[in-house]
Protein backbone atom coordinates (compact mmCIF):
# COMPACT_ATOMS: atom_id res chain seq x y z
CA UNK A 1 0.00 0.00 0.00
CA UNK A 2 0.59 3.48 -0.54
CA UNK A 3 1.71 5.59 2.16
CA UNK A 4 -1.17 7.19 3.83
CA UNK A 5 -3.97 5.16 2.43
CA UNK A 6 -6.03 3.45 4.23
CA UNK A 7 -8.11 -0.18 3.43
CA UNK A 8 -12.02 0.15 3.37
CA UNK A 9 -14.02 -2.68 3.88
CA UNK A 10 -16.98 -3.71 1.97
CA UNK A 11 -20.46 -1.53 3.87
CA UNK A 12 -23.59 -3.27 4.69
CA UNK A 13 -26.30 -0.88 2.80
CA UNK A 14 -27.83 1.34 5.10
CA UNK A 15 -31.07 0.99 3.64
CA UNK A 16 -33.62 -1.30 4.35
CA UNK A 17 -35.02 -0.50 0.54
CA UNK A 18 -31.69 -1.67 -0.96
CA UNK A 19 -32.33 -5.34 0.20
CA UNK A 20 -35.03 -5.68 -1.77
CA UNK A 21 -36.23 -9.08 -0.43
CA UNK A 22 -32.98 -10.66 -1.23
CA UNK A 23 -30.96 -12.56 1.32
CA UNK A 24 -28.26 -10.29 1.19
CA UNK A 25 -25.72 -12.10 3.69
CA UNK A 26 -25.30 -15.61 4.25
CA UNK A 27 -24.45 -16.65 7.92
CA UNK A 28 -25.72 -16.66 11.27
CA UNK A 29 -26.74 -13.32 12.93
CA UNK A 30 -29.93 -12.73 15.40
CA UNK A 31 -29.87 -14.46 18.87
CA UNK A 32 -28.69 -17.55 19.94
CA UNK A 33 -31.69 -20.46 21.51
CA UNK A 34 -31.04 -19.00 25.08
CA UNK A 35 -32.10 -15.46 24.09
CA UNK A 36 -28.56 -14.08 23.69
CA UNK A 37 -26.81 -11.88 21.57
CA UNK A 38 -24.86 -13.49 19.10
CA UNK A 39 -21.33 -11.85 18.80
CA UNK A 40 -20.01 -12.30 15.47
CA UNK A 41 -15.90 -13.42 15.51
CA UNK A 42 -15.33 -11.03 12.35
CA UNK A 43 -16.90 -8.91 10.56
CA UNK A 44 -18.74 -10.03 6.93
CA UNK A 45 -17.05 -10.50 3.45
CA UNK A 46 -18.00 -9.47 0.03
CA UNK A 47 -17.99 -13.40 -1.04
CA UNK A 48 -20.70 -13.71 1.33
CA UNK A 49 -23.66 -11.71 -0.41
CA UNK A 50 -26.56 -13.47 -1.95
CA UNK A 51 -27.68 -12.89 -4.90
CA UNK A 52 -31.16 -12.21 -6.39
CA UNK A 53 -33.43 -15.56 -6.92
CA UNK A 54 -33.61 -16.51 -10.66
CA UNK A 55 -37.45 -17.08 -11.20
CA UNK A 56 -37.42 -19.12 -14.05
CA UNK A 57 -40.47 -18.56 -16.22
CA UNK A 58 -41.49 -20.09 -19.23
CA UNK A 59 -40.75 -18.21 -22.35
CA UNK A 60 -37.75 -18.80 -25.10
CA UNK A 61 -34.34 -19.89 -23.72
CA UNK A 62 -32.53 -17.20 -21.70
CA UNK A 63 -29.52 -18.06 -19.67
CA UNK A 64 -26.82 -16.02 -17.54
CA UNK A 65 -23.55 -17.51 -16.64
CA UNK A 66 -22.62 -16.56 -12.96
CA UNK A 67 -19.11 -16.93 -11.15
CA UNK A 68 -18.98 -18.43 -8.28
CA UNK A 69 -16.11 -19.24 -5.54
CA UNK A 70 -13.16 -20.64 -6.64
CA UNK A 71 -13.58 -19.58 -10.25
CA UNK A 72 -16.41 -22.06 -10.86
CA UNK A 73 -19.56 -20.74 -12.50
CA UNK A 74 -22.87 -21.49 -12.62
CA UNK A 75 -25.79 -21.30 -15.73
CA UNK A 76 -28.71 -19.71 -14.45
CA UNK A 77 -31.88 -19.99 -16.47
CA UNK A 78 -33.89 -17.26 -16.62
CA UNK A 79 -36.49 -18.28 -19.03
CA UNK A 80 -36.90 -21.73 -20.57
CA UNK A 81 -39.87 -23.67 -22.55
CA UNK A 82 -38.10 -26.87 -23.22
CA UNK A 83 -37.48 -29.93 -20.82
CA UNK A 84 -35.72 -33.02 -20.96
CA UNK A 85 -38.73 -35.27 -20.15
CA UNK A 86 -37.36 -39.35 -18.70
CA UNK A 87 -39.94 -41.64 -19.16
CA UNK A 88 -39.49 -44.36 -16.05
CA UNK A 89 -41.55 -47.11 -17.70
CA UNK A 90 -39.19 -46.92 -20.79
CA UNK A 91 -36.21 -45.61 -19.83
CA UNK A 92 -35.91 -43.17 -22.11
CA UNK A 93 -35.78 -39.64 -22.63
CA UNK A 94 -37.56 -36.53 -24.95
CA UNK A 95 -36.96 -33.04 -24.96
CA UNK A 96 -40.30 -31.23 -24.89
CA UNK A 97 -42.14 -28.10 -25.04
CA UNK A 98 -43.59 -26.92 -21.56
CA UNK A 99 -47.03 -25.70 -21.41
CA UNK A 100 -47.83 -24.69 -18.41
CA UNK A 101 -47.20 -24.75 -14.50
CA UNK A 102 -50.14 -27.27 -12.98
CA UNK A 103 -48.54 -27.37 -9.49
CA UNK A 104 -45.86 -26.10 -7.52
CA UNK A 105 -45.29 -26.88 -3.47
CA UNK A 106 -42.82 -24.23 -3.31
CA UNK A 107 -45.06 -21.63 -3.46
CA UNK A 108 -48.81 -21.36 -4.77
CA UNK A 109 -48.06 -18.07 -6.36
CA UNK A 110 -45.72 -19.38 -8.64
CA UNK A 111 -48.70 -21.73 -10.61
CA UNK A 112 -49.92 -18.41 -11.11
CA UNK A 113 -47.16 -16.98 -12.55
CA UNK A 114 -45.56 -19.75 -14.48
CA UNK A 115 -42.52 -20.15 -11.84
CA UNK A 116 -40.22 -23.08 -12.98
CA UNK A 117 -38.42 -24.73 -9.34
CA UNK A 118 -37.81 -28.26 -8.08
CA UNK A 119 -40.43 -30.36 -7.16
CA UNK A 120 -43.11 -28.47 -9.69
CA UNK A 121 -45.58 -30.49 -11.83
CA UNK A 122 -45.41 -29.13 -15.12
CA UNK A 123 -48.14 -30.28 -18.31
CA UNK A 124 -45.99 -31.06 -21.36
CA UNK A 125 -46.53 -32.76 -24.76
CA UNK A 126 -45.94 -35.96 -23.43
CA UNK A 127 -48.52 -35.25 -20.30
CA UNK A 128 -47.59 -34.33 -16.43
CA UNK A 129 -43.82 -34.13 -15.85
CA UNK A 130 -42.35 -33.16 -12.24
CA UNK A 131 -39.02 -30.98 -12.47
CA UNK A 132 -36.14 -32.91 -11.09
CA UNK A 133 -33.85 -30.20 -10.89
CA UNK A 134 -33.20 -27.07 -9.97
CA UNK A 135 -32.93 -24.61 -13.13
CA UNK A 136 -31.93 -21.67 -11.50
CA UNK A 137 -28.59 -22.84 -10.82
CA UNK A 138 -28.32 -25.68 -13.67
CA UNK A 139 -29.33 -24.10 -16.47
CA UNK A 140 -31.44 -26.56 -18.01
CA UNK A 141 -34.70 -28.23 -17.12
CA UNK A 142 -34.96 -31.88 -16.40
CA UNK A 143 -38.32 -33.66 -15.40
CA UNK A 144 -39.40 -37.53 -14.96
CA UNK A 145 -42.75 -38.23 -16.55
CA UNK A 146 -45.42 -38.63 -14.05
CA UNK A 147 -47.82 -42.12 -14.27
CA UNK A 148 -51.64 -40.85 -15.59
Amino acid sequence: MYAGTTTVKYRVPKMACDLRNNMRWQGKFGRKPTGGKLIPARGKRKCETGREQSDTTIAAVRTKKIETLGGNFKMRMLRGDMATVADPKTGKSKIVKIETVKDNKANLHYMRRNILTKGAVIKTELGDARITNRPGQDGVINAILLSQ
